[in-house]
């Protein structure tokens, strides 16, 4: 499963972060970095963006950024 997928209120965790060069090492600077938990907080009215918690802080990401990152659902 990808991050794009999450659903508003769920909260998983990061298992591997995609993708190649300068977008790779921006999302591991943002903190997306393996064993990290995150919940979606909000999608805009179109889906695109989505608001993120993780470490304390809210995070906006752009779908096409967030579909390189894989997670695991964090069951209830």
């Amino acid at each position: 499963m990808t991050l794009d997928e999450l659903r508003i209120g769920s909260t998983a965790t990061i298992t591997k972060v995609g993708g190649f060069g300068p977008l790779r090492r921006r999302l591991l600077d943002m903190g997306l970095t393996p064993k990290t938990k995150i919940m979606v907080r909000k999608k805009a009215p179109l889906g695109d963006p989505i608001e993120i918690f993780l470490r304390g802080y809210e995070l906006t990401i752009r779908l096409e950024d967030a579909n390189k990152i894989e997670i695991s659902e964090v069951s209830a």
